[in-house]
């Protein structure tokens, strides 16, 4: 009788340990993940993710990744609520009580504080904590995404992938894709091409959103064309080496500004009416047929959320 027992309870171990090694195996971990300095190698599915930027925050709470604890950006303006969490997403975040790190300057303290399994950097822009990354490391597996060379969606697969969320991550892809078509069936376009910036009516200067960026490909995906700037204007990237955005100023803020519509992102209406009274640009084609768009503060940054928002508004200025 004992030793039946012991071979049913032997039988019973190796059973679950086979169980254990499939389930292991169909969930794909470990498995190996790219980022912009390479390949890594993720033993298990990350169960406290920090994410370093807002940026990539938003699309880490559309496909339900368990991020616990975010960077925050000023808090209480236009872009962002009275947590330091961009508005298009702030409400969720706090529904599933999402720490913020810090405001503005990453701190490697305030992140270790929440014992995160992987931390997320973003590679460039005013929300990289790039400087961190051998403190970050010492910490957990630290991987560095670029968002400023692709799509919005793009972005979201990436991340599925590093954090397990693949099927949420096309899941929102393909809800998105639904609402494009739809809109842009809906839409009638104005006279092309157009431009797509960030009007900075402080400064009098502009930041053009180019074709590799997020604004640059979606506005492709609802049909629209891009203006080419001037050969041998004298305009600048910033902010790290980024591919998405050339900085315009003085001189070359009109040239740079041929669109025959000008869409102003991370903008409200009296950006575009104070673009619309620069005197400098009144000899705009998009200024004198009243084609200057205001596209909303929420599309400073593009994920899920900015993205469906922004379809709202092309529907309502074009539908």
């Amino acid at each position: 009788m004992r030793c039946a027992w012991l071979r049913f309870h032997a039988v019973l171990a190796l059973s679950l340990f086979v169980l254990g090694l499939s389930a292991s195996h169909a969930a794909g971990w470990p498995r190996q993940v790219v980022d912009s300095r390479g390949t890594h190698t993720l033993e298990s599915k990350p169960l406290r993710i920090v994410s370093t930027s807002v940026t990539l925050t938003g699309s880490l709470l559309a496909i339900d990744a368990p991020v616990i604890a975010s960077g925050a950006t000023s808090p209480n303006n236009r872009f962002a609520d009275d947590q330091g969490f961009l508005r298009q997403w702030g409400k969720v975040a706090k529904h599933r009580h999402v720490s913020r790190l810090y405001i503005g300057e990453a701190s490697a303290e305030a992140v270790a504080a929440q014992m995160p399994d992987l931390i997320l950097v973003s590679a460039t822009g005013g929300d990289s904590a790039l400087a961190l990354y051998d403190q970050f490391s010492a910490i957990a597996p630290t991987l560095v995404i670029n968002y400023d060379d692709k799509s919005w969606q793009a972005l979201l697969t990436q991340l599925g992938e590093i954090t397990g969320q693949e099927k949420q991550a096309q899941a929102r892809i393909d809800e998105f894709s639904t609402q494009l078509a739809a809109v842009k069936q809906k839409i009638t376009l104005p006279p092309q091409p157009v431009s797509a910036l960030v009007y900075n009516r402080a400064a009098h200067s502009a930041n053009l959103w180019t074709k590799d960026s997020a604004q640059g490909q979606l506005l492709a995906q609802l049909g629209f064309t891009l203006a080419t700037l001037p050969d041998g204007l004298n305009a600048s990237q910033s902010q790290g080496k980024r591919h998405d955005i050339v900085q315009l100023g003085g001189e070359n803020l009109a040239a740079g500004l041929n669109g025959e519509a000008l869409f102003l992102f991370a903008n409200d209406d009296k950006d575009a009416t104070a673009l619309e009274a620069n005197p400098l640009l009144s000899h705009l084609s998009a200024v004198k047929n009243q084609r200057v768009y205001a596209l909303g503060s929420e599309t400073f940054r593009l994920d899920f959320y900015s993205a469906t928002l922004l379809l709202q508004r092309f529907a309502t200025l074009f539908g």
